[in-house]
Parts: C-alpha cells; structure tokens; sequence
C-alpha cells in the first residue's frame, strides 16, 4: 500500500504543478486578454464555438475566463491523460509488469486491492484539480480580481466528476487487460477526437466535453449550485464502471 500511496502522490503533485503553472500563466495574461476582447472576437469570428466562449468571457468577465483556461482546457486535457494513464496502468500495468501474481497474494482481499487502487488514482486527479482551483483568488488578486472559494469548489468538484467518469471506463478496461499501453492509446484517441469534435459546430453535441466546457462552469457559478442531474449521470457511470470492473477483476485469473 505505501508504495501505491508514494505513486499517486508523485504523479498527483506532478498533475498539481502543471495545473498550476498553466493557470498561473492564463491569469498572469487575464489583463491583455481583456484590453483586447474586440480583436479576439474578430480572430474567432470564423469559429462559431470559439466564438461564443469569448462572448460569454466578455459578459461574465474573470469567471468565465478561468472556466475556460483552467477547467475547460487544462483540467480537461490534463485531468483526461491522468485518468486515462492512472486507470490503464492501474490492474494491467501489474499483469503487464509480471507482478499481478505478487500483489494478489497480498494478505488482503480482491475487493480492497481493487478498490484502494481505484481511490488512489481518483484521488491524486481529485486533489490535484481542487488544490490548483483554491490557489484562484491569491492569483486573481495579483490582477486586481477575484473569485469566490465557493464557487471555485463547485466546479472542482463537478470538474472531478466529468474525469472520474473516464477514468473509471478506463479502469474497466485494466481490470480485463493486461497491455496498459493499447488501453492507454485507444482512451487518449478518444479523447482527443472528443476534444476535437466540440470545435466543430455541426457536430459538437456529440462531444462529450460539451458536458465541461465554458458555458457549463459559467452556468454553476451563475446559479451558485450544481447541476444534480448531469452529477448523477456521472455518478451512475462510475458506478456502473466500478461494478462491471470488480466483477470481472473478482473473476480474474492470475
């Protein structure tokens, strides 16, 4: 377990840092971002989707600003490969390795090794992502600014739930696998066309980033709550994705 811990911890407090240098540099360019809305929206005019994202930046000022660059584009695109890397390698990475038999014949049961695992990965995302948040307001003070610890925890918290979600299929897939790297390059693709799809404005319901994008993080801090449908839709995927998992890893053969 203490190696486990020591893992997480490293990789987590890695996810950290680049979270936070990216929001520190987004902030840091907050300022000329606004002097400058009206040349930016000319620039997105031929991108609908951008389009509007910049609009809603210009309606709701600094909020909107960070959902966009901290949670939209480095939460997700971070948080996704963290995910996905944490998950993939989680029960395949072991079997990969040679060292399944090893860590099974650990004094504890399957469902704990399954599930202290799980945790571990969900909580290093987790932590990552809230820590970075809650550093905002310091950050937004430094260009006359600010933005409410409330509702910075709202969005973290939904923000972890969009990447629980992915991360709890990809674990699935590690619990039934044993090549981490074929996981982890058919979840990353995904991704990235997901990503890739929401500019597009003909097709963009159909990504499911429109579920963490600006709008969505503008909307919880608008309404000062979450919204409790979509949170439980990503609950019962996570659900869904632990017991389908456990089942199978309960089954599994050394």
């Amino acid at each position: 377990m203490g190696r486990e811990i020591k893992y997480y911890a490293i990789y987590g407090l890695f996810l950290f840092a680049m979270l936070e240098a990216l929001l520190y540099a987004a902030i840091h360019w907050w300022p000329a971002f606004a002097e400058n809305m009206g040349a930016m929206k000319a620039l997105a005019a031929p991108l609908p989707i951008l389009k509007d994202q910049i609009n809603l930046v210009d309606k709701l000022g600094a909020p909107a600003y960070v959902a966009g660059q901290h949670y939209f584009k480095a939460c997700n695109i971070l948080g996704s490969t963290a995910a996905i890397l944490f998950a993939s390698n989680a029960i395949a990475g072991e079997v990969h390795r040679g060292t399944f038999e090893v860590w099974l014949a650990r004094p504890v049961s399957r469902l704990r090794l399954f599930t202290e695992r799980f945790l571990l990965g969900y909580a290093a995302i987790g932590v990552a992502v809230l820590l970075s948040s809650l550093t905002t307001p310091a950050l937004l003070q430094t260009v006359g600014t600010t933005m409410a610890y409330s509702d910075l925890v709202r969005c973290s918290l939904f923000q972890t739930l969009f990447l629980g979600a992915m991360y709890s299929v990809t674990y699935v897939f590690s619990a039934v696998s044993s090549q981490p790297l074929k996981i982890a390059f058919v979840m990353l693709f995904f991704a990235i066309t997901e990503f890739a799809i929401y500019m597009v404005k003909t097709i963009t319901h159909f990504s499911i980033f429109r579920w963490s994008d600006i709008e969505t993080y503008a909307t919880i801090i608008g309404r000062n709550e979450l919204d409790l449908q979509r949170v439980g839709v990503l609950l019962l995927i996570q659900a869904l994705a632990f017991g389908i998992g456990l089942q199978r890893f309960l089954r599994r053969s050394p």
